[in-house]
């Protein structure tokens, strides 16, 4: 076993156990003063966050079985979302990407990734955009914010006044960085790792705005979440050289 097979086992545990130690300490804490309609939230919230993280660390080392356990991941994050939009706070954008987007995209990922060689603990045959794909995704990325944002702007419930408002802003971002982000790591493009960076900043900002009562295990999770994209961004630049990999 060479240094980076080492580092990237150790790396994962980490990631892992730090994830579900923290969320089984901060659910057990919301759990003590949580109302009894709260209660399944938290555990459901919970749930969901550790296999996030089952996924995120599978996708970082270019594993199949990712789409597994994003697909649970992503089911229980729309409803949390929808609930939060439901009660006042912001996620609607959020909530509708993971119902109609996110939460198909596991079974064309999957399909993807097989046909790219990903088996078992056999990895993915990563790649790269070219430059002016790179340039064509990033003109996507900042006409869809406007638009999108336009959109959301309409379905605000939030206090805040002006033009600019910081709750959709927080709603904008991670949708349409997700929906890119997806795309890249469905078709397996090293740069998904860029946009998964930016949907974790914006998440963790997302959350700690809400007093939803389970906005802590999200924060948490979001946060583990960075710290893994940029471990993913660490293999997948190794993956995508013609030639590399990191079996382990």
């Amino acid at each position: 076993m060479d240094k980076s097979e080492k580092f990237n086992k150790w790396f994962n545990a980490f990631i892992l156990v730090g994830m579900a130690v923290v969320t089984i300490i901060v659910t057990a804490i919301k759990l003590q003063g949580a109302a009894d309609g709260n209660t399944v939230w938290l555990l459901v919230a919970a749930f969901g966050s550790l296999m996030g993280v089952l996924a995120t660390v599978c996708s970082a080392n270019g594993w199949i079985i990712t789409f597994l356990f994003g697909f649970l991941d992503v089911t229980i994050y729309g409803i949390s979302c929808w609930v939060n939009w439901k009660n006042g706070g912001s996620g609607l954008g959020n909530a509708l990407l993971h119902f109609a987007y996110f939460m198909p995209m596991q079974l064309v990922g999957f399909l993807q990734w097989k046909r790219r060689g990903a088996k078992g603990e056999s990895q993915v045959k990563a790649r790269r955009l070219s430059p002016a794909m790179r340039w064509g995704w990033l003109g996507i990325m900042v006409a869809a914010s406007v638009v999108l944002y336009l959109i959301l702007l309409r379905f605000d419930r939030s206090a805040a006044q002006g033009f600019l408002r910081m709750a959709v802003v927080l709603d904008v971002v991670p949708l349409v960085c997700n929906i890119i982000g997806q795309f890249l790591m469905s078709t397996a493009y090293m740069e998904q790792w860029i946009f998964w960076i930016a949907v974790n900043i914006t998440s963790i900002a997302l959350w700690l705005n809400s007093d939803q009562s389970f906005a802590p295990v999200y924060i948490v999770k979001y946060s583990f979440y960075l710290i893994n994209s940029l471990n993913g961004l660490r293999i997948w630049l190794a993956l995508s050289r013609p030639g590399q990999s990191l079996e382990n």
